[in-house]
C-alpha cells in the first residue's frame, strides 16, 4: 500500500505543476473583445439565476466588473488570471483582466467566475484613475456569500463595492480575492 500511495501522491503533486504552469501561460489565449463580451453576459445571467441578490444589486450599481472565467492553479506557489470587462448601463466600457499570486500550503486547479458591483462613483473612478486596483487596497469590497446576500437591501448598501463569486470547479483548498490586481488592458 506505502508504494500506490506514494505514486498517488506523485500523480497529484504532478498534475497540481502542471496546472500551476499552466495558469501562467493563460494570457497567450486571450478572447477577443466580441467573445469577452459574449462571456460577460452569459456569466452575469448565471449569477442572477443563482443569486437574485445580484440582480437587485446590478439595479443600483454605477458599473459592473464581470469577470467570467478565472483560472487558479497551484502548488505550494499558485496564481490565478482571468480577463473581463466593465460595464455601465448595460454596455461595455473597457476590458480588464484579474491576476493574483499566492504561496503556501495548496495544491490543485479551479475555475470560477467573479462579478463586482460598483455601487458608488468614487469606486468607479478609483479603478478608472488607478494603474490596477489591488482588492483590500482602496475602495472597500465586500464579498457577497449566502448569508449576506439574504440581508442586503437598499438600507444595508454601504459599501463602494460587492463581490459576487461563482461557477467553481475544480479541486483547491480555498478561494478568495484579496490580493487580488485588476488592470486595465487593450481589447
Amino acid at each position: 500500500m506505502p508504494t500506490v500511495r506514494r505514486s498517488f501522491n506523485k500523480l497529484i503533486l504532478v498534475t497540481a505543476a502542471s496546472f500551476s504552469l499552466g495558469a501562467w501561460s493563460v494570457p497567450a489565449w486571450a478572447a477577443s473583445a466580441d467573445d469577452l463580451n459574449k462571456d460577460a453576459a452569459q456569466a452575469l445571467q448565471t449569477l442572477y439565476k443563482t443569486s437574485p441578490a445580484a440582480e437587485v444589486l446590478s439595479k443600483k450599481a454605477q458599473a459592473i466588473l464581470i469577470f467570467p472565467k478565472i483560472i487558479k492553479a497551484g502548488l505550494v506557489f499558485g496564481g490565478s488570471y482571468g480577463e473581463g470587462v466593465l460595464t455601465r448601463e448595460g454596455k461595455t466600457i473597457d476590458y480588464y483582466n484579474s491576476v493574483s499570486a499566492s504561496w503556501g500550503l495548496q495544491a490543485g486547479a479551479e475555475s470560477y467566475g467573479y462579478v463586482v458591483f460598483l455601487m458608488s462613483e468614487k469606486a468607479v473612478a478609483y479603478l478608472d484613475k488607478s494603474q490596477g486596483w489591488e482588492i483590500g487596497v482602496g475602495p472597500t469590497v465586500v464579498v457577497v456569500n449566502e448569508g449576506i446576500a439574504k440581508n442586503l437591501s437598499s438600507s444595508t448598501l454601504k459599501d463602494d463595492a460587492y463581490a459576487f463569486i461563482f461557477d467553481q470547479q475544480g479541486l483547491m483548498a480555498s478561494l478568495s480575492i484579496e490580493g487580488t490586481k485588476i488592470t486595465r488592458i487593450k481589447r
